[in-house]
């Protein structure tokens, strides 16, 4: 599959991309059919049905394929591409694991910036593309070209980091560093990053008078079905990185042609604003 762009694994070399796919493939060591439900109901919950069945879903970007597994259960007919070739094995295995030979699970390597890949796809009834189009280094035109595979009456579900400011710019350059740092270096940044979360949750606790005992976010599975360590791995390490208001990407969305449905925001904090839009 032609990429647009210079080669991923001299990207990864060089500092200048994140291995997303390692982090996913490590992942996958915790998967269980509890996070892999918590992944469906957070599909049916900002789509607001309670199932697919009859409907494409195209998973642009799909990491460790949790999520097309979630819309395929569903009873969607599913593609999935990722830039990272780890990451598509990881939906590989997923689905040789839970849909071994299914015919309506199509798994590839692709980029969002490569136009006539795209092209090649056609369009879905739902386009899925969750923490993703802000790495790939040019984010409002992968938007734009993730928004042109979206079928008429179809439904875009994006989730994009929210721009903090000069905090935002902080997080870049310690993004940079990271993918810069020598390997053995790299766990320590992500225990630094780790410790100042949870003492910024412990100084709230004790504001609160509320128990001083583990975060819920270590003792509770995560929203989404996704993994606390992983998830921290892939915060501090995700680069590219860019970052959006709400307000800029729903006029974005707007002069294409499409109306908000649902959207759920960080509260102007640190994470990921979600969009659920619709293209009329």
């Amino acid at each position: 599959m032609r990429h647009t762009g210079e080669g991923h694994a001299e990207e990864i070399a060089r500092g200048e991309r994140f291995a997303f796919g390692e982090n996913w493939r490590r992942f996958l060591d915790t998967l269980d059919d509890d996070r892999i439900a918590a992944a469906e109901e957070s599909l049916r919950s900002m789509l607001a049905v309670s199932d697919l069945a009859n409907r494409s879903f195209l998973d642009v970007g799909c990491g460790s394929g949790l999520f097309s597994l979630a819309a395929r259960r569903l009873g969607a007919s599913v593609r999935s591409f990722d830039f990272d070739p780890q990451s598509v094995a990881c939906a590989l295995a997923l689905r040789e694991r839970y849909f071994p030979g299914d015919a309506s699970w199509r798994i590839e390597e692709g980029s969002a910036l490569d136009e006539p890949y795209l092209e090649t796809l056609g369009q879905y009834d739902v386009v899925y593309s969750w923490g993703v189009l802000h790495h790939t280094g040019r984010m409002w035109q992968a938007i734009d070209n993730v928004a042109r595979r979206v079928a008429t009456g179809g439904t875009l579900f994006i989730a994009l980091y929210n721009d903090q400011g000069w905090a935002s710019r902080a997080w870049t350059a310690l993004k940079r560093a990271y993918n810069r740092a020598p390997a053995p270096a790299r766990p320590l940044l992500v225990l630094g990053v780790g410790a100042y979360f949870e003492a910024r949750s412990l100084a709230g606790r004790v504001l609160r008078r509320e128990p001083i005992l583990a975060s819920k976010r270590w003792r509770n599975r995560p929203v989404r079905g996704m993994s606390p360590w992983h998830d921290l791995v892939d915060w501090v390490g995700g680069y590219p990185f860019e970052v959006a208001r709400p307000e800029q990407v729903l006029d974005f969305m707007r002069a294409r042609g499409f109306n908000l449905v649902r959207m759920t925001t960080c509260a102007g904090g640190l994470g990921c604003n979600q969009f659920v839009l619709s293209r009329q």
